[in-house]
């Protein structure tokens, strides 16, 4: 532990966010609501959809096998259930900024049993105009953590969201992919040959297939997803 971790701690102990007890060392959560939260350990590999209720094949879901998304690989530690909804929910629109903090460290210390380190993170990205609005970007200060725990690049600049699309809440699996359609773009300079997307929880995937579909034709050949959770949303 480096020492501003070690005096941080000593002068403001860790406390959990879900339940107010006492944290484990650095993270503002306590070993019980930690083991209670919902794991996706049994998971399609390339979009991280729960396979519990699915037919297996080498860990891959059918609609992968017959549409593969963009990326190759998606590490989604848990499952939109329990606490986390709470978590996610309180950052992004009560700025709940330790939340961002804590599932930063979460994501990290799954990723870094299972992940080869990216050239470069990049956090998905908000219109200026949705940036305005909420104050922050709950996917770039999960992302500041992650980097930083894992020591891996944080890309802000090289991918934008040049278009300004409505919320994708409540709509179907072909009106998210029409209405995320060509949203961003990638800055002509981007070199990066293996790359991973940031974002707080996956649903159907829209999103992040889009940004890979633009970083595939700006010459990237390895896209990983990492999100702190997946919903059970049918890709």
């Amino acid at each position: 532990m480096r020492w501003l971790d070690f005096f941080q701690n000593a002068l403001f102990p860790p406390t959990c966010i879900l339940c107010y007890n006492k944290g484990i060392v650095g993270k503002d959560i306590c070993q019980l609501c930690l083991e209670q939260l919902p794991k996706n350990h049994d998971c399609c590999y390339q979009c991280g959809k729960n396979l519990a209720q699915q037919a297996q094949h080498k860990k891959r879901c059918m609609a992968c096998i017959k549409k593969p998304p963009l990326y190759q690989r998606t590490y989604a530690p848990f499952l939109y259930q329990g606490a986390i909804p709470k978590l996610i929910t309180d950052l992004k629109f009560r700025h709940h900024y330790k939340n961002a903090r804590l599932l930063g460290h979460l994501l990290a210390d799954a990723l870094q049993q299972n992940s080869e380190p990216p050239d470069c993170i990049i956090p998905v990205p908000l219109h200026k105009n949705r940036y305005r609005e909420r104050g922050f970007n709950q996917s770039i200060e999960i992302a500041k953590v992650v980097a930083q725990q894992l020591n891996v690049s944080l890309e802000l600049n090289g991918c934008i969201r040049h278009r300004d699309t409505p919320h994708q809440v409540g709509l179907s699996a072909q009106q998210r992919e029409v209405n995320i359609l060509d949203a961003f773009s990638v800055k002509k300079s981007f070199r990066h040959q293996h790359v991973a997307i940031v974002d707080d929880v996956m649903t159907k995937g829209a999103t992040v297939n889009e940004i890979a579909k633009v970083l595939t034709h700006a010459g990237v050949m390895t896209i990983e997803v990492w999100v702190c959770a997946r919903t059970d949303f049918s890709p």
